[in-house]
């Protein structure tokens, strides 16, 4: 099959070059191609090629040079898989090129007997929490981790959830009991050990030095645990803790419909409303093979980009904070409640709308949008002036933020950062513009972008990411298409209920998609997005099912707080301060 596929190659600038490369250097013989809806190259290799595999992608003269996503599937039950090598579990490897702007999906297949891997960490060094996270959540080992332990679960934890015979109810379990003694295990659990991190001590005669920060700590924006390494202030090494937040959204991905689980996107970045609901919905569209309505996309966008508006006031409003300017986060509440305004007049709701559907919106825009949208347009640009004029030209923030956290474009990819993140370093990489969907190419946008990559910079980026996403809001607002608000299509949303007492066809689609949700067609599909915090995706399996067979969801934060330690060591307490304000997270996006 990959010869085929290699025969197909003949330009440079063919999607699939990379498929020809590999094949050129690895033999088409040892390959086996896979053809998916989203239009990644996805190639299978061999367990003893991987390093050398993901080694050669990386060092391409165009490289593959992000480690975008790692994780993995239990394979046992699926019924569809059309060729592919067997497999028990399969672990995937997603990379990004920024200089080719185009992606490739590396596979490989395990046995039930036998699930062990290599670390790839020593090719890509943000491998470390996705290979954690796949061995917590699937009980597949890489050998030669330097930390072999759970990530998301408590390490007292039984069993590995994302396997398929691991129960997706609280119902399925026995009833939980917390004993004296359970509870006195769990809490030795909690212990920091500094040896297992790789610490070391100054000397014999000395002792380690340490700071718990958090899990629940104002600084720490969520549930999020932090434990410092100090000499005086100064911070040696850190260990972020994380997993407090974990709900099992991917899990239960695997037992709601295609439409009952998009209240659970909501959820994920809790901040992004309805921008959650986007790459989910845009990948089940891959599926279905659904093409949207313009008046869809325009809406979809609009509504989008004032949930990025949203986002971002409270990001600047708590980075503020962080600084110790108390007054401006007051200023940014009331300008996000005008936003929710609009937002809650036209899906019914304020942060958690759940308002996207496949194929289209939960209903149409409602009588007077027009007027709120306008309104919000000639009231916001003049609060972000008054904020860069009151909040960061102050000599204070400048002080304590400029130079600080700094990190530049080859660490920024290395550790698989993306937004405003990336985009502070200089790199101009955002999908809206590079990969454009939902009609973004039809809109006129620039790409903020900052050098210095430091504390003070990622903000520099959101404020003006703001006065960009206005500037498209005004373009929606002027050039709002007509026509319907769903797609016309048996796989979509529920069609019109007058339609249903004219034909059976129709009344079958309603009742099947209404009671039991669409069978969507066996394949694998992703879909990324320019999100809040950086990209959001998600990569679906579908194996001709009313559900999902695998929901993985890739969030920005979960990379971005990764990457703490690299750039955190050797500077001082307040400046981690700073760097978390800088990051914009949230828990909920990274332990899902």
């Amino acid at each position: 099959m990959a010869d085929d596929v290699l025969a197909q190659q003949t330009t440079p600038g063919a999607e699939f070059t990379v498929v020809r490369e590999l094949g050129e250097r690895f033999g088409a013989e040892n390959l086996i191609f896979q053809a998916t809806l989203d239009k990644v190259p996805t190639l299978w290799v061999k367990r003893e090629q991987i390093l050398d595999v993901l080694r050669f992608l990386k060092q391409l003269p165009k490289p593959y040079s992000m480690l975008y996503d790692l994780s993995a599937v239990d394979e046992r039950l699926r019924k569809h898989r059309y060729g592919l090598p067997a497999a028990d579990y399969s672990v995937f490897y997603h990379l990004i090129s920024i200089d080719r702007n185009s992606d490739v999906r590396i596979k490989v297949a395990l046995s039930e007997s036998d699930l062990n891997l290599p670390t790839s960490i020593p090719v890509f060094a943000n491998a470390n929490w996705y290979e954690r996270e796949v061995l917590d959540l699937f009980g597949i080992n890489f050998a030669g981790h330097p930390q072999p332990f759970r990530l998301l679960m408590p390490r007292t934890w039984v069993g590995h959830p994302l396997r398929k015979d691991y129960p997706a109810r609280a119902t399925e379990f026995d009833p939980f009991h917390l004993t004296a003694l359970r509870q006195d295990a769990e809490q030795e659990a909690l212990r920091f050990n500094p040896e297992e991190w790789g610490m070391k001590k100054q000397s014999d005669d000395s002792d380690f030095m340490f700071l718990n920060l958090g899990p629940n700590h104002p600084s720490a924006h969520g549930a999020f645990r932090i434990v410092l390494q100090l000499d005086g202030e100064e911070i040696l090494d850190c260990v972020p803790d994380i997993g407090y937040h974990h709900r099992g959204a991917e899990k239960m991905g695997e037992r709601q419909t295609w439409h009952s689980f998009i209240p659970y996107t909501d959820r994920i970045d809790y901040l992004g409303g309805v921008m959650n609901n986007m790459p989910y919905v845009l990948a089940v569209e891959q599926l279905a093979g659904i093409q949207v309505p313009a008046r869809v996309e325009t809406i979809r966008v609009m509504l989008s980009e004032f949930f990025r508006i949203t986002s971002h006031l409270l990001f600047l409003g708590t980075y503020i904070q962080d600084f110790g300017g108390m007054t401006p986060i007051f200023f940014m509440f009331s300008d996000r409640k005008r936003a929710y305004d609009v937002i809650e007049a036209i899906t019914g709701f304020r942060m958690h709308p759940a308002w996207f559907r496949i194929g289209g919106v939960a209903h149409d825009l409602p009588k007077g949008w027009e007027r709120l949208v306008r309104e919000f347009l000639d009231w916001m640009p003049s609060r972000l002036k008054e904020y860069e004029k009151a909040a960061m030209r102050n000599s204070v923030l400048k002080a304590r933020a400029i130079g600080v956290a700094q990190y530049n474009s080859a660490e920024a990819i290395e550790w698989g950062v993306t937004g405003a993140g990336l985009r502070a370093t200089g790199v101009d990489f955002d999908l809206r513009k590079a990969r454009p969907y939902s009609g973004y190419e039809n809109y006129e946008f620039d790409v903020p972008l900052a050098v210095n990559g430091d504390a003070y910079d990622r903000a520099v980026v959101r404020i003006e990411e703001m006065r960009q996403s206005l500037r498209i809001i005004e373009q929606c607002l002027k050039n709002m298409p007509s026509g319907p608000y769903k797609a016309d299509h048996p796989l979509s949303v529920p069609p019109p209920k007058e339609r249903t007492l004219q034909d059976i066809e129709t009344l079958i689609h309603h009742f099947t998609s209404v009671s039991w949700g669409p069978v969507m067609p066996a394949g694998e599909a992703s879909f990324m997005v320019e999100a809040t915090k950086g990209i959001n995706s998600y990569y679906l399996t579908s194996d001709k099912n009313t559900m999902s067979y695998r929901t993985r969801i890739r969030t920005p934060s979960f990379a971005h707080l990764q990457q703490i330690p690299s750039v955190i060591r050797g500077s001082m307490i307040p400046d981690l301060i700073a760097y978390l304000a800088s990051i914009d997270f949230v828990m909920a996006d990274v332990d899902r």
